[in-house]
């Protein structure tokens, strides 16, 4: 049978302009205009919450543009405070924020469409503790929140808890591989570090980031934007949306990604397809379903050796093209949830949600053991189809001076296909046939007890069960005629049962200002990744112990006005974590990952954000809104027999983050940004070092209540530096480890609401 090659690239973005160039005079055709203590933070959060299930809108209401609705919202990357706004779910998130005894960071993504935002590590920029990078500029993103991910399996990005509308899109055994979620198509994020990320159920070392999606109900009427520059960028992007009747509204949005990349063999291209319908059911139940579709192939172009990153940083690395790496993916995916104010004091939640995709994935060239060598000794190509489902409920209670929550997670994932053969991207014989299920039960509950106005008390319990089930089935090959390292597979079930109790408590210094400390208890059990690592390599264990550990941090965040045009803003956290068996991939040289359990391990940091507006007038026509995210690392093996007290891989001793901005009050804005990443580790043994270092840039625009214009310099010295890494052991001089991040790059957009 001759084999198809995937069409790439899909170049869906012509269609997309046509969209926008014809849905732009609609738009306007179409338009309408119309003439803190403890217990108040609590009671904001409960009206927040109870008036999401209030009676809809009505269209001429809707017609309002976003900036209008948006002009009280509380920006929480520069304020903590509770204040009255129209987008009451954002209302509710600021409230809980300002509530929880932890790290945790709102991220208000409307106020980002001002930059360039092509993927996940752009919008994660100011979240302090969670060091975000792309592999190269495409939507490969290495993502590592308090220490997690660092290991040789990070391609599987575990670690951390990525949900949608508060419904799981991580696996249900906690991996995050090709996890396809488009920032820009949220409304806003909460970063939840650590143990603080107990409310959404999740039982990772990381955390959890949550992504709530816009609706009719707080988005204008058409909201249309395009944004390209250099290496071949183009992003398209339009939504329209609207409110029926008091009952019915619904949303839509399109969208696609070119990238034509600054290394060879780097191109992507992407489109996608979100969509949510609201139903007021009645005065006090809403039901709301979600819809999305995002067909992404994207090429890899591999990690460099020392002395091929020297030579030319942004070449592909022999294997990559030979093997033609990629990584395309197709995913379908439905939820829906309904939400019931049960009185002014309580409210009950239930979601479902399912997600299908394909992955189709060429990811090893043919293996030669000498030169002139011409057997197949090993090759890889991963053609697969993963189906998850799940379900979470909240119920939520108000009485007396407590705010109780008790909430249920439950998923269900089934990855079949297997490994091929690959011939250059195509697909051969296949070699192992595997099947991977994993099921997750959570269960907690949560009280903030509001012990005067100015302490509150947060005990918390949450239980997990976890079962992960691998089954690799080895297939007779060609190449059996020949000694080869095809997998010769195996198969492995294991179950784990883990409870996590949590205390913490919050000061109110102010009305804005807050101290707070906690202790958590950690538990995550392995992915199948992990497992099935093992079971390829034939090595190591299958039956893995699950990551244990405890947490204690202590912290602060508020805001202080100065006078009526001047305030600053802060949130710190400072942190130590004590693992026991934490599951870290290693490798040998020209080895195949294997997962272990390592008995000792230490986790802390300092993670801070600071901010502020500051006038240079009396009226403040003029003003510089400084930010700074920064971050100090140290995650070591304590006193492990084989690597002492050495330094875990990947993540940097420190990072920081940040830009100064002049506003003027007619609109316009301009100032430098600027990256200062510490040194970093390739390998286990701290042999190979990666050096650190600095980026300065610069961004302009102006906007008003329906216009956005921005441009963006990026790497304005044009430094030549390592983005992300491989992980080995021990790394030699001659190991394919670099990735190269971008060059001197620009980027310009424009955005346009009614």
């Amino acid at each position: 049978m001759n084999q198809i090659k995937p069409p790439f690239p899909l170049k869906p973005c012509s269609a997309l302009i046509c969209l926008l160039m014809l849905a732009a005079p609609l738009a306007m055709a179409d338009t309408e205009t119309t003439p803190a203590s403890s217990a108040d933070k609590a009671e904001a959060s409960k009206k927040a919450d109870s008036s999401v299930s209030t009676k809809a809108k009505t269209p001429a209401k809707k017609a309002k543009s976003s900036a209008d609705k948006n002009t009280e919202a509380a920006i929480t990357l520069k304020t903590m405070e509770v204040s009255e706004t129209k987008d009451k779910k954002l209302a509710a998130a600021t409230a809980e924020v300002a509530l929880t005894p932890g790290g945790v960071t709102l991220l208000n993504i409307n106020e980002l469409r001002d930059r360039n935002v092509s993927n996940m590590a752009d919008v994660l920029r100011y979240a302090p503790g969670v060091y975000s990078t792309s592999q190269s500029g495409n939507d490969e993103v290495f993502v590592s929140s308090r220490g997690s991910n660092l290991d040789a399996n990070n391609y599987a990005a575990s670690g951390v808890k990525y949900l949608q509308d508060g419904l799981p899109v991580t696996a249900a055994d906690g991996n995050n591989h090709n996890r396809m979620i488009d920032p820009l198509s949220a409304n806003y994020a909460t970063v939840a570090r650590g143990g603080n990320a107990l409310k959404y159920g999740a039982s990772t070392m990381g955390g959890a980031i949550d992504f709530t999606s816009p609706t009719a109900q707080n988005s204008p009427m058409t909201r249309l934007s395009l944004n390209g520059g250099s290496f071949g960028q183009f992003l398209g992007r339009g939504t329209v949306s609207k409110v029926f009747n008091e009952s019915l509204d619904g949303l839509l949005t399109i969208e696609g990604k070119e990238w034509d990349g600054y290394r060879a063999h780097n191109k992507q291209d992407r489109i996608g397809v979100y969509g949510n319908f609201g139903w007021q059911i009645s005065d006090s139940v809403v039901n709301r379903t979600f819809l999305s579709y995002i067909k992404n192939n994207q090429q890899l172009p591999g990690q460099l050796t020392r002395a091929q990153f020297n030579a030319n940083p942004y070449q592909a690395s022999t294997q990559a093209l030979g093997g033609n790496y990629q990584v395309n993916t197709e995913t379908e995916r439905v939820a829906n949830k309904t939400t019931w104010t049960i009185d002014d004091k309580s409210s009950f939640d239930i979601g479902f949600s399912f997600e299908n995709q394909h992955l189709y994935h060429p990811i090893v060239d043919t293996v030669h053991f000498f030169p002139g060598d011409t057997a197949d000794r090993f090759s890889m190509l991963v053609d697969s189809t993963q189906q998850d489902w799940g379900t979470a409920a909240r119920y939520n209670r108000h009485f007396d001076s407590h705010d109780l929550l008790v909430g249920l997670n439950v998923g269900t994932n089934s990855d079949r296909g297997g490994n091929y053969v690959n011939n250059g991207g195509l697909k051969g014989p296949m070699s192992n046939a595997i099947t991977k299920k994993a099921d997750n039960i959570e269960i907690f509950a949560q009280d903030h007890w509001h012990l005067t106005d100015k302490w509150t008390l947060t005990p918390a319990i949450q239980g997990v069960f976890a079962h992960r089930e691998v089954n690799n089935a080895r297939l007779a090959i060609p190449q059996d005629a020949n000694f080869n390292v095809y997998s010769s597979g195996g198969k492995a079930s294991n179950d784990y049962t883990g409870f996590n109790p949590s205390l913490g408590l919050m000061y109110n210094l102010t009305k804005n200002a807050s101290l707070y400390t906690n202790a958590t208890r950690l538990y995550a059990p392995p992915t199948n990744f992990n497992i099935a690592d093992n079971i390829t390599a034939s090595s190591g264990t299958t039956n893995l112990k699950a990551m244990e550990g405890t947490s204690v941090e202590i912290g602060t965040r508020g805001k202080q006005n100065i006078n009526a045009l001047n305030s600053v803003n802060w949130d710190l956290a400072l942190y130590y974590s004590w693992l026991n068996n934490e599951i870290l991939s290693v490798t040998p040289a020209s080895g195949s990952p294997i997962a272990s359990n390592f008995n000792n391990t230490v986790h802390a940091g300092v993670e801070g954000l600071i901010g502020g507006n500051f006038a240079l007038d009396s009226k403040g026509t003029h003003t510089i809104r400084p930010m700074l995210s920064y971050t100090v690392n140290s995650f070591n093996f304590d006193n492990d027999r084989t690597y002492g007290n050495n330094a875990l891989p990947a993540a940097p001793d420190y990072f920081l983050k940040g830009e100064a901005m002049y506003h003027h009050s007619a609109g316009y804005f301009m100032g430098p940004t600027f990256d200062v990443v510490g040194k970093r580790w390739g390998d286990y043994a701290n042999i190979y070092k990666i050096d650190s270092y600095g980026l300065l840039g610069l961004r302009t625009g102006w906007s008003n209540n329906h216009y956005k214009l921005f441009v963006e310099g990026r790497n304005l010295l044009d430094t030549v530096y390592v983005a992300n890494t491989n992980i080995l052991n021990t790394a030699g001089s001659g190991a394919a480890m670099l990735n190269a991040g971008a060059p001197l790059s620009f980027y310009g957009g424009v955005e346009i609401t009614y």
